[in-house]
């Protein structure tokens, strides 16, 4: 349940990713005189970093590309972390066929006034606008916590919810009558092999199977009538069941072993539980927040115009 917020870079940084790789991801050379690109008019930002590269007097700072690294590095899949760009070279690779490119196609876009059409302009609004409410997302996130008596109190109340799930590996025979059902159950406990018997005189589909139907939990089979006597603590391990009536006929069950339903310590689920309180309280706050955002605002709503 661990919440995790983008950083403010994050959906640009993925959009010039993505837009690169659209373009393609050949390399340039970038030291060609015979390749160049009419500079755009450029606001040259304040420099708060190591620069480590300049187009057109334009620069790159180190913190810039450790942040996009950073970004593209978190897109990759587990499963490949060869991809991830780890050493300095690779970092370099990077620099010279991403964001070089990059800021030359933008200046280039900026040459040709692209960035004065209106539906840039709008697209540009709309960027500003998720990466604030993002932003002031995180912030009101960000100083939530939770109390170690909180975490305890919530162990507690829950505690019977929070058991790992009782799983029991049974066996099961089914005939028509209870005549029948008793019978079987006599041989049962004088010895008879319970899955040879499920084999010869067992209607159920799992006959085939020695009746066995493996490990399952409450609720996976058949009716409430059955999980009351299959989960039952009277239930022993090794021990058939008495006879009991069922929708397909009367059943006799054996119980071959059980697993999980221990109860977990607490110290084991303080992670699980302060990350889950945590996330539920931001909820909360950001939910709180807009309530309070709603009451003090002029909405409205054309609904005739929704078409």
């Amino acid at each position: 349940m661990k919440i995790r917020f983008f950083s403010k870079y994050s959906v640009i940084i993925f959009l010039f990713i993505f837009i690169s790789c659209m373009l393609g991801c050949g390399k340039l050379d970038f030291f060609n005189p015979k390749k160049t690109t009419k500079p755009g008019t450029v606001s040259l930002p304040v420099v708060r970093g190591t620069v480590i590269a300049k187009v057109n007097n334009y620069p790159i700072t180190l913190e810039d590309l450790n942040q996009e690294v950073a970004a593209y590095n978190d897109m990759i899949s587990r499963d490949a972390p060869e991809r991830k760009i780890a050493t300095r070279d690779k970092k370099l690779d990077y620099l010279k066929n991403e964001l070089l490119r990059r800021t030359l196609l933008y200046q280039e876009a900026l040459a040709r006034g692209i960035d004065r059409k209106d539906d840039i302009i709008q697209a540009l609004e709309k960027t500003k606008q998720d990466l604030l409410v993002v932003e002031l997302v995180r912030q009101e996130a960000e100083g939530v916590d939770v109390s170690s008596k909180e975490i305890e109190e919530y162990y507690n109340t829950y505690k019977e919810q929070l058991k790992e799930p009782e799983e029991r590996h049974l066996r099961e025979i089914v005939v028509p009558t209870d005549r029948e059902a008793n019978d079987i159950l006599i041989q049962l406990l004088q010895g008879v092999d319970f899955a040879s018997k499920a084999l010869e005189r067992s209607k159920a589909t799992t006959a085939k199977d020695g009746g066995d139907l493996g490990f399952i939990k409450a609720g996976d089979k058949k009716f409430p009538q059955f999980d009351a006597v299959a989960f039952s603590d009277t239930l022993e391990e090794g021990k058939t069941s008495n006879v009991f009536k069922g929708p397909d006929g009367y059943y006799i069950l054996k119980l071959e072993a059980k697993r999980g339903g221990k109860q977990k310590p607490l110290s084991e689920m303080w992670d699980d539980i302060k990350n889950g309180l945590r996330f539920l309280k931001q909820q909360k706050k950001i939910e709180d927040l807009i309530g309070k955002l709603s009451r003090d605002a002029k909405i409205e709503i054309y609904e005739g115009e929704i078409k």
